[in-house]
């Protein structure tokens, strides 16, 4: 009990310097924007800030993959069973699909109530202007045919966390089904780099602090504090939206889990925070994941359904797409019935599963759908200024949707024990 309530000390500590990183990210941030002669001087000091952001995210890069594979195949081996794993996962992605589906319906509704893109008082770049985001090939064919990796090296160089699930699953299930001395080491092996790697993790996440301040405040240092105030009714309808999406999955959690759901979400604050002052998903995974452990989910069930959810369950992204697609069409005019609506919500649902691990994914699928529904793809330019700060609340949700929906599988299992979230330093 001793060292778990010092682990809880640490993360509370950790999680007090995170916050006081980003309010001196804000400070420097506006102090550089504020002070720098010209635009040009400020992108080069925001250079120097994201140094800082940029080394704590090769370092979570770094450990992710094997993270990912050797809990994986710990989880697969100690369930021995493909049943249970194909019945968890049936399970996990009912939860998501419905849990995407609730949440391109809040972001239309709200985008639709709030109308952010009428009178927006800001020129409207050309319709046929450029906005250099790749989304050729984004479509149903090529994400199935992505899902499988080309090579297992390959998929962990490049952190993609759907093609090493679907690698260490194969490991896995070959591990379990065989009963000779050198599978029986390799099983060892593997469920002792587990721990190790937990360790690595708690190294790397005291670099967190540092990351923090460099991404805020290369952030305000290019932006400024004014292109808040500019696209306010934009960034305030939107994070109203996000309170209410949080609200509804606390509520659906409530259902399933009791009052012990607000526990959760107190024990998921650090990695929440990550995600929230990094908008890296990939930040918060391996917090995310002692969390979890800490509320009492079995850690075959986190290890198999937190890779699963990171690319099916991105309930912030969601309502983002939809939210951006009727901003850009308030703002150019363009009317949508609707039954173009629905349409544009399913499109989004398909298309959002193609683009696992690309960097700035929602930007990529909205842009992707825009031209189907004959919206103009430059609409995006009015918002890619301030991305960053759109990006930093729905990562926040997608760790608050997986931390509930891993939770929620876990006691549908059968496999949410007490945990050890009543334990203090």
């Amino acid at each position: 009990m001793g060292p778990q309530g010092s682990s809880g000390s640490k993360g509370s500590k950790l999680a007090t310097w995170i916050l006081v990183a980003a309010v001196a990210g804000i400070a420097a941030g506006w102090a550089a924007n504020t002070l720098l002669p010209d635009v040009a001087t400020a992108a080069s000091v925001a250079g120097y800030f994201s140094v800082l952001s940029d080394v704590f995210l090769r370092l979570i890069k770094m450990i992710i993959a094997p993270l990912v594979f050797a809990t994986v195949v710990a989880g697969i081996t100690g369930m021995g069973d493909a049943k249970a794993v194909g019945r968890i996962g049936g399970k996990a992605l009912l939860w998501f699909i419905t849990a995407s589906l609730v949440s391109l319906l809040l972001g239309l509704f709200f985008a639709n109530l709030f109308q952010p893109g009428l009178n927006l008082g800001l020129p409207l770049p050309e319709k046929d202007m450029a906005t250099n985001l790749k989304t050729g090939g984004l479509n149903l064919r090529d994400f199935i045919a992505h899902v499988f990796p080309r090579s297992f090296f390959e998929a962990m160089a490049t952190n993609e966390i759907l093609q090493i699930l679907v690698f260490s699953c194969f490991f896995g299930f070959a591990i379990a089904s065989l009963k000779s001395e050198p599978a029986r080491t390799v099983t060892s092996f593997i469920a002792e780099l587990v721990p190790v790697m937990l360790k690595v993790t708690d190294f790397v996440m005291w670099f967190a602090p540092a990351g923090v301040f460099g991404a805020v405040a290369a952030a305000i240092t290019t932006q400024g504090l004014g292109i808040l105030v500019t696209y306010g009714k934009f960034i305030g309808s939107f994070y109203v939206a996000l309170v209410i999406l949080w609200a509804l999955l606390i509520a659906a959690g409530f259902v399933f889990l009791g009052p012990r759901v607000f526990r959760l979400m107190g024990l998921v604050k650090e990695p929440l925070l990550v995600a929230f002052t990094t908008a890296s998903s990939e930040a918060a995974y391996p917090k995310l994941m002692a969390g979890l452990h800490r509320f009492g989910v079995n850690d075959r069930v986190t290890s198999f359904v937190l890779p699963l959810g990171y690319s099916f369950n991105l309930d912030g992204s969601m309502l983002y797409q939809a939210f951006a697609a009727l901003f850009i069409a308030q703002a150019y005019g363009i009317e949508m019935s609707f039954g173009q609506q629905l349409a544009l919500l399913l499109v989004m649902m398909v298309s959002s599963k193609g683009v696992a691990g690309v960097p700035r994914a929602s930007l990529v699928v909205v842009a992707a759908v825009l031209p189907t529904f004959g919206l103009p793809e430059a609409g995006l330019l009015l918002i890619m200024g301030i991305d960053q700060f759109l990006d930093m609340g729905r990562t926040a949700t997608n760790v608050i949707g997986n931390s509930i929906a891993t939770s929620v599988v876990a006691k549908w299992e059968g496999q949410l024990g007490e945990g050890t979230e009543g334990v203090t330093a």
